[in-house]
């Protein structure tokens, strides 16, 4: 990159099941500053019995703070790069516009694509093709329910984050590690996996063309391209997936650790030089996720804070008020440890609606008395999800640490999930190991890592960057900001 004073701020814009945000890095004395310029709500909206999410309000508020970059860099910015969650897509017109609103992955459809799926090409068949865990959430699902329904195959589709990189600089791209998290990706090759495509009957020219972290895409363009400040700005592809922008920017050295990206979901893994297809690993469903620099994310997805905000959700709609989260924690923490433990990753509680009821269920079935929907129920409810989470983290590091022969010690706290202390300190407790808390940003700091790693390495590279570049540029955006909770080891 340009000397220090010579640097133009950079925009990430991250794309969250339940907010969305526009932040600005700018340089202050030769030291990066971080500002969160815009944020706003997003969720999936019920159309009759289905769930989509509203593209258009999406890219609104990603324009709104877009506007409000500009207005603070009147030197210009020199990229813009968009992560978010994985899976969901945008069905292209003629025209390159969404055919309509894209469906939300929680969306029913797919259990019955799934089935339809396995009945032609089996989990096992799958999982030697792809490496990834095999979730009704995947993209190949969504586009066999698509298929299904009577939608043309041969329709371009594209991620959503790919899509809103797509509305900003007219390049049609899907960016590896995003692309692994559909189970369309060959692993061998790296490529989109003929045998799926062609035993499915999908169409491979509908996909996009995959790029590498870190790719230059070009300049921006359209309506936005008449703002001053993005005359000269770049759009780049960081790691698209924004659990991979978030693992690129923990700071850590050796093979003993591992880490949660806590948000809505829970990501929980390590990372390896190349993919684990184990027998072991197929039959616990572990994933490898393309990670920045070629790396691989060995994880799990255990569900996350989504299941707390469910129930909270619910009882609002009965009138019953709720406390904030720090007031909840609170309460939740003069407890004692529940007398039972939740199925977290039952497929139920993966579905939204009558998720206390779900609960219930289970309890009901372990002998112990159901929740009632009053006040004074919540903090033991509260309870009873944080410790399963922690319970059910520490099984899946302990399957982790069996099948890729790592000795864990230490386990990196990322994502908003970090705050939660309470949820910190029993999975310290219940894994054994060095809780050491991240950032609350760490995706968007990966985001700006990977766009600072490929402004330096050169301005017209679409051969990514590595990892290695993008932990030395994390370093210098947060440091010192790693945060331990306890000195517990593993023995």
């Amino acid at each position: 990159m340009e000397p220090t004073a010579n640097r133009k701020p950079l925009v990430a814009i991250d794309l969250g099941a339940q907010s969305c945000r526009v932040a600005f890095l700018r340089w202050n004395h030769g030291q990066p500053e971080i500002e969160l310029i815009h944020r706003f709500a997003n969720e999936p909206h019920s159309i009759g019995d289905e769930l989509r999410w509203d593209i258009h309000a999406i890219f609104e508020g990603i324009k709104t703070g877009l506007h409000r970059c500009c207005a603070s860099a009147p030197e210009g910015i020199a990229s813009i790069a968009v992560d978010g969650w994985a899976v969901d897509y945008v069905r292209l017109d003629a025209a390159g516009n969404p055919m309509a609103l894209p469906f939300c992955y929680r969306d029913a459809r797919t259990e019955a694509a799934q089935k339809k799926v396995h009945a032609v090409l089996s989990p096992a068949r799958l999982y030697s093709l792809t490496g990834i865990q095999v979730l009704r959430i995947n993209t190949l699902y969504q586009l066999y329910a698509d298929k299904m329904a009577g939608l043309d195959p041969c329709l371009p589709w594209l991620n959503l984050p790919e899509y809103i990189t797509y509305r900003l600089c007219g390049r049609r791209v899907s960016e590896y590690t995003n692309a692994t998290h559909t189970s369309l990706i060959d692993l061998g090759t790296r490529s989109w996996c003929r045998e799926i495509f062609d035993k499915l009957g999908l169409d491979a020219t509908a996909a996009p063309s995959i790029v590498p972290s870190g790719s230059l895409l070009g300049p921006v363009a359209g309506e936005l391209a008449t703002l001053a400040a993005l005359q000269d700005a770049q759009v780049i592809a960081p790691a698209c997936h924004d659990t991979a922008s978030a693992i690129a920017a923990i700071p850590a050295t050796g093979d003993d650790w591992a880490f949660i990206s806590s948000g809505t979901w829970s990501l929980v893994g390590t990372v390896l030089d190349s993919p684990c297809v184990t027998s072991d690993a197929r039959a616990m469903n572990f994933t490898n996720l393309g990670g920045v620099g070629g790396k691989i994310c060995f994880l799990k997805n255990v569900n996350g804070m989504w299941l707390l905000s469910q129930c909270l959700d619910e009882l609002k709609r009965q009138g019953i008020t709720c406390s904030l989260l720090p007031d909840l924690l609170a309460e939740c923490a003069s407890l004692p440890a529940p007398p039972a433990l939740i199925d977290i990753d039952d497929p139920q509680l993966m579905l939204p609606g009558h998720t206390i009821d779900k609960i219930n269920s289970q309890l009901v079935g372990l002998g112990q008395p159901a929740f009632a929907s009053h006040r004074a129920s919540i903090p033991f409810l509260a309870n009873t999800i944080f410790h399963s989470m922690a319970a059910r983290y520490a099984e899946v590091l302990y399957a982790i640490s069996r099948i890729t022969g790592k000795r864990l010690r230490r386990l990196f706290m990322v994502g908003g999930g970090s705050q939660n202390a309470l949820l910190n300190q029993v999975t310290g407790q219940r894994t054994g190991l060095e809780i050491i808390l991240g950032s609350v940003e760490s995706t968007t700091i990966g985001n700006f890592a990977i766009q600072m790693a490929a402004l330096q390495q050169n301005r017209n590279s679409s051969v990514g960057v590595s990892a290695k570049a993008v932990a030395t540029w994390a370093e210098q955006i947060v440091p010192g900001e790693l945060v331990q909770v306890n000195g517990r080891n593993r023995n």
